[in-house]
């Protein structure tokens, strides 16, 4: 008998025997758990957590129940909040039902390479938060001012700011004594010259602000000084709240149907901003309280999900979000670890599946700026596209999900060390040459490769190398004459191709395509294609000056397999320009320069977007895009490539 075992943030899962591990199921389907005491239950490195429910995402219910009672050992090596929390030792304990496990960062072998950066990019420096000295006279006993009006004053008259200036309530609090130190020399943090947020006894030189770019399913989080504009610290980590599902359709779902489900997820992602937040600031030898001023960009679902927003309505039509507008909240109000009256400010949202996130790609990139016509193409869980220039801007979604981040894919992985990133395949044997993350070697090169499995950009590599080659068809099917043993039936009779035998794996199995794998990246690559075609026929645009790839994924892929699989219109492959993480890079900007923050609340009014699934023939259109590169639309920049594509025939 077996039972269903899921690994997230991984994305790996599998039947298991009952009666196994927790880390023996993690060995055979290739996920990283420390464990350094190879199983022996003394380390306490293995440490999991067990989450609870239904989850439709993977149609089981996962719970603690399902799993061995937790042992003596467990008890010392865990504390009692981590045990009635659902945290076990992967090593010791057994399953004997359906789970869904979450190994939490510390726990993890491989680390997930995240894209923090982007490109380089000058910035004028103009924070919403200013820092102002002061060194205020002697008080006396005449003086019947309270200490805030003396504070106001002492702003109002030295350093001209509005007599309509406020004060939040911890400022309040604590004023008393503070201006009664240093002999009254005091440092106070004033936000957009309206609000003291800040007010500390002696002269402070640095001020700090954190820009964070919340993913599906990353999280890249910048610390930056708010004087010069340099970024002190970066850090990244996987989206904690990918146990709940790998789409933003799944955690919706989620946060609809499970008990607690909102909070669940809201809590998640907040636990993790604010680690991300600690561990900027330990870098630089500061206090998460030093933080002044935020900036949060993600898409809308993640948007709702970290500000606590009931996501109910954007499951469907119209896919109506709770609010548009730029929003300007209290850190302590979203639970976020920073000076207790920081502001976090949160870029406007476009539409229903648009969110701040693509606003942060556009002030970056600045296609309003330019007179020639640019696509820019966010490639993620959910793919947002921008087509435009200073005449016009348009904007559309797709749902391209998880498989192009490893996920859904037989031996998906994520971009871990082990990985699977680049394959070469030789069009005359047929044989497969790759390269994995963590080695600068090819497979031809070296004797052991220790594969686990393929991330996004290598499941590129891969189904366009078999195009290339003949290997699978036009329409994804593979060629049943292929003169090769490294395709073959499966034990279920389906077909697949082996990209890695077992010998140069670390899983000690073969490392395959299957159909079905091929499938899910023409779903993927269709939906991309069929809303960048969709906006360039709708404003008449029969070619780009230039094709800007963002995100982390767009950054690996290689630029003529995404063209051979048709992820994006035909152009000259010197035309597409990968620019890293630009929606970080607009996280930043909105961080550093007010003047961007309000850029971007007037380019928002005027994106017009397109709701491609309510055109009438899209459906067709999506099906035609299935095909590589595409059923009926020429590629003239391929026709070499493509002239070139062997015609393997039964012999």
């Amino acid at each position: 008998m077996s039972c269903q075992v899921i690994f997230q943030p991984a994305g790996r899962r599998g039947t298991v025997t009952l009666g196994k591990s927790l880390l023996e199921a993690a060995w055979e389907l290739g996920v990283d758990l420390e464990s350094p005491c190879g199983g022996a239950g003394v380390c306490g490195k293995c440490k999991v957590k067990i989450e609870e429910g239904f989850f439709p995402k993977y149609g089981i219910d996962s719970s603690i129940n399902h799993l061995s009672p937790v042992t003596d050992e467990e008890r010392q090596a865990l504390a009692a909040e981590e045990l009635a929390d659902g945290y076990r030792l992967a090593c010791l304990t057994k399953i004997y039902g359906n789970v869904l496990v979450f190994v939490p960062e510390e726990s993890r072998g491989a680390k997930q390479v995240v894209l923090e950066t982007g490109v380089r990019r000058s910035v004028t420096v103009n924070p919403a938060v200013r820092r102002y000295h002061l060194k205020l006279k002697s008080r006396n006993l005449g003086d019947s001012r309270g200490d805030w009006e003396f504070l106001r004053e002492a702003l109002i008259q030295e350093k001209n700011l509005s007599p309509e200036i406020t004060a939040d309530y911890f400022v309040l609090r604590k004023i008393a004594p503070v201006l009664r130190q240093e002999d009254g020399e005091v440092t106070v943090w004033v936000w957009r010259n309206k609000e003291v947020i800040e007010v500390q006894s002696g002269f402070h030189e640095e001020l700090y602000g954190v820009a964070i770019d919340i993913g599906t399913t990353t999280v890249a989080a910048y610390l930056c000084n708010l004087d010069s504009g340099e970024v002190a610290a970066t850090t990244s980590f996987m989206n904690p709240q990918v146990r709940y599902g790998e789409d933003v359709l799944s955690r919706i779902t989620y946060a609809n149907t499970s008990t607690g489900g909102l909070s669940n997820l809201n809590q998640a992602i907040i636990e993790g901003v604010n680690r991300a937040i600690a561990n900027l600031v330990a870098e630089v030898g500061l206090l998460s309280r030093q933080v002044a001023d935020l900036t949060l960009v993600f898409n809308t679902a993640m948007h709702h999900l970290a500000l606590n927003l009931e996501p109910q309505f954007l499951g469907h039509a119209p896919f109506l979000p709770v609010v548009k507008e730029p929003l300007d909240l209290k850190a302590r109000d979203l639970g976020i670890n920073a000076c207790q009256g920081a502001w976090v400010h949160a870029l406007p949202v476009e539409a229903g599946f648009v969110g701040p996130d693509n606003m942060a790609v556009i002030i970056a990139e600045e296609p309003y700026q330019s007179p020639d016509v640019k696509l820019i193409i966010d490639i993620g869980t959910n793919g947002e596209i921008v087509l435009g220039n200073n005449k016009f801007l348009a904007s559309t979604s797709c749902a391209t999900g998880p498989a192009l981040e490893g996920a859904q894919i037989t031996f998906g992985m994520r971009a871990a060390e082990g990985a699977i990133e680049r394959v070469r395949i030789d069009p005359q044997t047929l044989e497969v040459d790759f390269r994995v993350v963590g080695s600068s070697h090819w497979s031809g090169e070296a004797e052991l490769m220790n594969a686990k499995g393929i991330c996004g950009s290598g499941i590129i590599d891969a189904v366009a190398e078999m195009f290339k080659t003949g290997i699978i068809s036009k329409s994804g099917r593979f060629n049943k004459y292929l003169p090769s043993q490294r395709l073959r039936k499966n034990g279920s009779g389906k077909t697949e191709f082996v990209l890695a035998w077992a010998r140069e794996t670390a899983i000690d199995q073969d490392i395959v395509i299957t159909q079905g794998d091929v499938r899910a990246v023409q779903l993927a690559k269709a939906a991309l294609y069929t809303g960048a075609k969709y906006l360039m026929e709708k404003f008449a645009v029969e070619e780009v000056s230039e094709v800007i790839l963002a995100g982390a994924f767009g950054s690996y892929i290689d630029r003529e397999n995404a063209l051979v699989l048709g992820m994006i219109p035909d152009c000259p492959p010197e035309k597409i320009r990968a620019v890293g993480n630009a929606a970080g890079d607009g996280a930043k900007l909105a961080l550093l320069n007010i003047d961007k923050r309000n850029e971007a609340k007037r380019v928002a009014k005027n994106v017009k977007f397109l709701e491609t699934s309510l055109e009438g023939d899209f459906q067709s259109r999506f099906a035609e895009a299935m095909a590589f590169p595409h059923a009926k639309d020429s590629f003239p920049h391929l026709a070499e490539i493509l002239s070139k594509i062997p015609q393997w025939k039964e012999v």
